[in-house]
């Protein structure tokens, strides 16, 4: 069944989604025809600690997946679409050597869960569960794909890295607050980044 005008969000939590707070229900809702989501704030910090790392990290960078480096205070911006049923995101950092846009489209599969995939044109594909916590929306990944020309390798169960995504009200705030970490087998914590911002829906110019 196609649902060319709902979340993919709202329909993997169902009525799961009345327990979100109600900033972060109008988040991962659908976004109008003709309409945009419109996030500005900034991530206290972006990025891998580690510095042999950042050097493997640039061409992911370079496909618009995730940043290479370590930076703190980064403003960002985010528009958030709803696209055949997909929510589609593009997010501009503003980072020291300019700004950098990474791209991502997230469905919910026939199985349940939420796959997002990332990169332009596509080369990550990360499958979540998806549950609420506290009135805040959390995704567990499942599974990583990659698509290396024809092959499509799957990593899955202890061999794949762990990704976690909550995003829910600041305390005491009017602001969303994210927090996305990356932790390897073995290596431990790879990737995160963290920080608030304040979320409109508006018209399309």
């Amino acid at each position: 069944m196609r649902h060319p005008s709902t979340s993919p969000y709202a329909r993997a939590l169902g009525a799961r989604i009345r327990l979100l707070d109600p900033p972060t229900q109008s988040y991962f809702a659908a976004i109008p025809d003709g309409h945009v989501g419109i996030g500005e704030g900034v991530f206290d910090r972006v990025g891998t600690r580690r510095r042999w790392l950042a050097r493997l990290l640039r061409p992911l960078q370079r496909r618009g997946i995730l940043v290479a480096g370590w930076h703190t205070d980064v403003p960002f911006r985010i528009e958030n679409r709803t696209v055949a049923g997909r929510a589609i995101a593009e997010r501009t950092l503003t980072l020291p050597q300019g700004e950098w846009v990474m791209r991502d489209a997230v469905a919910l599969k026939p199985h349940g869960r939420l796959v997002d995939e990332l990169g332009e044109p596509p080369l990550l594909a990360v499958s979540f569960d998806v549950d609420v916590e506290a009135g805040a929306m959390r995704l567990t990944s499942r599974a990583v794909g990659m698509r290396l020309g024809r092959l499509r390798p799957r990593l899955s169960g202890w061999l794949a890295p762990r990704v976690r995504l909550r995003e829910g009200l600041e305390a005491d705030s009017d602001r969303q607050c994210i927090e996305l970490t990356i932790d390897m087998p073995l290596l431990g914590r790879v990737y995160e980044y963290g920080g608030t911002f304040t979320y409109r829906i508006e018209q399309e110019s």
